[in-house]
């Protein structure tokens, strides 16, 4: 780890001055921490926001419900709000880390959290991500954790978050706050495709920090569901995964929401998906068919062939379990 200077935010403002003059924003630092030990991230500075008034899960004015950037995923998992309005969500983080890791890690914490792609990890390999222009050897290499949806020639990293997957089928806005004053970012457009610049991953500007993440509460959205495929039932990134909500009257689907996981570079909210169920009876064809529309255009590699027929079976399980089948 090189060397750093620390620095404790009072405020909000003195903590978007600190991290304008080259400072990092850090508060359970569970993967910050790690890639400063492995030499992959080198801030200058860390400035600790932990001292912000910004952990609350508050219902708005307008009947949304706002959650604070510092809102550890333990406490969001089993919020009341959350779980009554949004239990996609809670499952998704209950199914994403150990209790020690959910205990520490915070809302915009996860939001930021980047791959876990082993050539990523181990700097004896050439990573875009890492290092512009130096290759991606998870194309040529061993990929079967990789993704299939979103990628480019110069990236093929999966996004490790199973709440973010959550986050974009609930269609879900992001607070931020910088030198040059208030933003709020759809969910859609946070994260970036990789493209020709995989290490440009989010739409943050210099300076800015995430206050908070805002949900629309949407009767529908409280019939959700969030279902994993991983290689052991704990503590182990998705293979694939699906988070789904569904608003089924008289037998047909009038409304529906689709976001997959362990597929993409970034969460992959599926519209076309969402259309193939719109107006469709709730039965395995129509799921099957909402699958085939949502893993359209995938491309596997020598490794992650099976991720494909893998992704659209998560997601008709999910849905047939949600809604029924006849």
């Amino acid at each position: 780890m090189n060397p750093f200077k620390f620095s404790r935010a009072q405020s909000t403002p003195q903590a978007i001055s600190l991290a304008t003059a080259g400072g990092r924003f850090i508060a359970g630092g569970t993967n910050l921490i790690d890639l400063m030990k492995l030499y992959i991230e080198k801030p200058a500075s860390l400035v600790d926001i932990k001292q912000l008034a910004l952990d609350k899960i508050e219902v708005l004015p307008n009947g949304n419900v706002r959650i604070g950037t510092l809102v550890k995923n333990s406490d969001l998992a089993y919020h009341p709000l959350i779980m009554e309005h949004f239990p996609v969500l809670s499952e998704a983080i209950l199914a994403g880390a150990s209790a020690q890791l959910r205990n520490a890690a915070s809302t915009g914490g996860n939001l930021m959290q980047r791959t876990r792609c082993p050539y990523f990890y181990d700097t004896q390999f050439p990573c875009n991500k890492r290092e512009p222009g130096s290759g991606c050897s998870a194309i040529p290499g061993h990929n079967r954790e990789n993704a299939i949806l979103g990628t480019s020639d110069q990236c093929i990293a999966t996004h490790p978050s199973d709440m973010c997957v959550a986050m974009a089928a609930l269609g879900a806005t992001i607070n931020v706050q910088g030198p040059k004053g208030v933003r709020v970012i759809p969910f859609a457009d946070f994260h970036l495709l990789p493209g020709q610049t995989p290490h440009l991953e989010h739409n943050l500007r210099p300076g800015e920090i995430i206050t908070s993440v805002e949900l629309q509460v949407l009767p529908f959205l409280a019939k959700s569901h969030y279902l994993k495929a991983r290689d052991r039932a704990s503590y182990q990134f998705a293979l694939a995964s699906a988070a789904v909500a569904l608003d089924i009257q008289g037998g047909t689907i009038r409304s529906a929401r689709i976001a997959l996981g362990g597929v993409g570079t970034k969460p992959w909210r599926s519209i076309a998906a969402e259309q193939a169920l719109i107006g469709k009876p709730a039965n395995r064809a129509t799921y099957q068919a909402a699958a085939q529309a949502a893993l359209k255009g995938a491309k596997a590699y020598k490794d992650n062939g099976f991720k494909i027929e893998l992704a659209k079976r998560t997601l008709v399980q999910a849905l047939t379990k949600l809604g029924g089948a006849v």
